[in-house]
């Protein structure tokens, strides 16, 4: 169906029509009938197609077309007829008014929508910035701490070429997984599928919680680490199921920021449901989730944090559901928070 643009001739015809047709009744009827009021319908019509100039055009063409009217009546009072004749082009001046405020309204809301959006946007990179920098800090600091180690070895008397190797092998391992970081999340911007495949769970966690150990160390806080026994492999993209648990350790580490260090104590459970789903519960002692909605904290730029974006927990949960899981938040019995994500087993999606 073909859009009608200001300058559509069945636009321009139809105005014609519809105004000749308000002209013919308001001048044939009596002075007492107010026809020139149904031109105020004719510039609302026109308000969404007709630019500014063009509606006050219009709408002196139809005050012109009233007075037109009056002047070639015949019927009833002329008193009447005056005063009618002025109600509809007092009608069509604040309907011409009213329209152009609207339609300059209007234009001014998409202006800031668009002004929003280009703001969200460079939000947006700033925190995916943040997000990879972070990322990929982690695996540079351990490649850093084998190089060093590795130097150790090699300076002793001999060499101690075996454990050199071994450090080695970490530096290898550990490029590997920074680069896979940069290609995971350039994939979840560009809407690319994850790369799922089997997993240990309980070692990813044990992996993340040893990047994340100084951070932890750092801050006094006490972990309490339970692992399900047996728990079949997770069917997920290792390389973001271990971002989402790297992002809910540090979010932890924060929401207990203010917590005396005696009591800031960070709880992660693995388990198994028994009916195709691991899950990770990570608990924190902090100030808690706000009582009305909990899932809002998973909403983009909501947060609680005064210099923080919002987007961290809104990331997390793209990459859990892109990978066939769900995760929540609760508010435990005892305060703080506690976050749950679930992720199918490798049966689960070999039976499926």
């Amino acid at each position: 169906m073909p859009s009608l643009s200001p300058r559509h001739p069945l636009v321009v015809l139809a105005l014609i029509i519809v105004m000749a047709a308000i002209f013919l009744v308001d001048t044939v009827t009596d002075y007492a009938v107010a026809a020139a009021c149904f031109y105020a319908a004719v510039i609302l019509a026109a308000s969404r197609r007709l630019p500014g100039r063009g509606l006050i055009a219009l709408a002196a063409i139809c005050i012109a077309l009233t007075g037109l009217s009056f002047f070639l009546t015949r019927f009833g009072t002329y008193r009447i007829g005056l005063v009618n004749s002025a109600i509809g082009m007092l009608v069509i001046g604040i309907t011409t008014y009213l329209a152009l405020k609207m339609e300059a309204a209007k234009a001014a809301v998409q202006d800031a929508q668009a002004r929003l959006l280009r703001v969200a946007r460079a939000s947006t990179v700033g925190e995916l910035t943040t997000s990879i920098a972070h990322e990929v800090n982690q695996p540079l600091a351990a490649i850093a701490s084998s190089a060093e180690a590795s130097q150790r070895w090699l300076a002793q008397e001999p060499p101690n070429l075996d454990k050199a190797r071994q450090t080695i092998a970490r530096i290898v391992a550990d490029a590997h997984r920074a680069s896979d970081v940069i290609a995971r999340i350039r994939g979840l911007t560009q809407g690319a599928a994850p790369e799922r495949q089997a997993f240990d769970l309980n070692l990813a966690v044990e992996e993340m919680l040893a990047l994340s150990r100084s951070e932890l160390e750092q801050h006094g806080v006490t972990v309490a680490l339970v692992l399900g026994s047996d728990l079949p492999p997770a069917h997920a993209d290792r390389v973001q199921v271990q971002q989402v648990i790297g992002n809910l350790i540090l979010n932890a580490v924060d929401a207990m920021s203010d917590t005396p260090v005696s009591e800031r104590r960070l709880s992660l459970v693995t388990s198994y449901d028994g009916r195709g789903h691991v899950s990770l519960s990570v608990r924190d002692r902090g100030v808690g989730l706000p009582s009305e909605q909990t899932d809002r904290v998973f909403d983009a730029f909501w947060t609680t944090k005064a210099n923080g974006l919002g987007l961290g927990l809104s990331l997390s949960r793209s990459m859990i559901e892109a990978n066939g899981g769900h995760i929540r938040a609760e508010r435990p019995p005892g305060g703080g928070a506690c976050f749950i994500f679930e992720l199918p087993t490798a049966t689960e999606t070999a039976h499926a």
